[in-house]
């Protein structure tokens, strides 16, 4: 007898800086609701203590710990954490968060006290159903690397390599790649987990900020954990969409954007104690720059049969003035969505197409 079918929903970063974090995932909390396993990327730690370590160019200020709850009541029962934040508020946030998210019943993976705890994977079962979730930052600085007696991230280390041609100084080529130990590690992690879990989910913190082009290793990493074992690769970090892939019939989500995003900025007292120089011509309070394009986001949803991924979709979704996540349906809103999404598609050359049923966009792996 063929068992129940069930619904798995994902989304990118998390960033609930300002206190009612309820009011910022309102408009969607009956949506994630409906999921029976709902993943989220928690950008910034969640905690009211620690001080800034300013191994980031921008050490984020932590997130009000009450914020959890409203992740909570919003549906979400995953939370992946390795990212380049996640050292911002030194061991305090770290220990804060992953003590605090599974006080609310919420399984975590990506940081810890130390490597080991930052590599162990998230395991939830539904109905019969084991799924497993292991999360590795990308970017970022060292800093925020676990090591066997320092709290940190998972992580696969990229390396940069810069070469000009005959104008040295000038412009150049890029070739990133991951470093061979790390990721090793990392795909030693996936095949362990195998076969504890029926739908394995390998989440990267990675890409370029706000660009929606692929670096060299966002494939390279992707396609290692596949071949090590993964179903499903869930990306994040740019707070940009990035095309979706198809490698030996698994999925890979290269960005899922930003769903919540920067919404506090930072006072005058912040700038000087973060040590921020402030841009020109602004007054008042620095904010990250946002652009069109990255209001647009999404809701993956993967439908889960017999124990495998069956069908994939997502839901278009834009942010609002409130810095909110709402839905949108298949109008001209929800076509602004789907529009930019095959244009990431043929400007990577990805091998997906999207089409519309109802209100959802079918993801079709070709």
């Amino acid at each position: 007898m063929k068992g129940k079918s069930l619904t798995m929903l994902a989304v990118g970063d998390l960033i609930l800086e300002k206190p009612d974090g309820e009011f910022y995932l309102s408009p969607v909390a009956p949506v994630l609701r409906t999921g029976d396993v709902v993943v989220g990327n928690g950008e910034i730690v969640f905690t009211d203590r620690g001080i800034a370590t300013y191994v980031e160019m921008y050490p984020s200020p932590g997130c009000p710990s009450g914020n959890m709850g409203a992740l909570a009541s919003a549906g979400f029962n995953v939370i992946t954490l390795a990212s380049n934040h996640v050292y911002d508020r030194g061991a305090p946030g770290i220990e804060d968060t992953v003590a605090g998210l599974r006080g609310y019943g919420i399984a975590v993976t990506g940081a810890g006290m130390n490597v080991d705890e930052a590599r162990a994977p998230a395991i939830i079962e539904r109905d019969g159903t084991k799924f497993g979730f292991l999360s590795y930052n990308c970017v970022g600085a060292p800093g925020q690397w676990a090591t066997f007696d320092k709290p940190g991230c998972a992580y696969v280390h990229i390396i940069s390599h810069y070469e000009t041609a005959t104008n040295p100084g000038g412009t150049c080529d890029v070739y990133t790649f991951a470093e061979p130990r790390s990721l090793k590690a990392m795909e030693a992690d996936v095949r362990k987990l195998r076969p504890l879990c029926d739908v394995l989910v390998v989440a990267f913190h990675k890409g370029i900020g706000s660009s929606t082009k692929l670096a060299m290793y966002d494939q390279q990493v992707a396609y290692a954990a596949i071949d090590a074992g993964a179903d499903l690769i869930l990306g994040h970090h740019a707070h940009m969409l990035k095309g979706i892939e198809n490698y030996k019939g698994k999925a890979i989500f290269h960005g899922l954007g930003q769903f919540v995003p920067v919404v506090a900025g930072l006072t005058d007292a912040q700038i000087k104690e973060r040590r921020i120089s402030r841009p020109p011509n602004l007054s008042g309070v620095y904010n990250i720059q946002q652009t069109p394009d990255q209001y647009l986001t999404m809701i993956a949803k993967f439908l889960i049969s017999d124990k495998k991924i069956s069908r994939l979709s997502y839901l278009p979704v834009l942010v609002n003035e409130q810095r909110q996540p709402e839905v949108v349906k298949h109008d001209h809103r929800g076509q602004q969505v789907f529009d930019f999404m095959e244009m990431l598609n043929k400007e990577e050359d990805l091998n997906t197409g999207y089409e519309w049923e109802d209100d959802e966009v079918v993801v079709r792996l070709r």
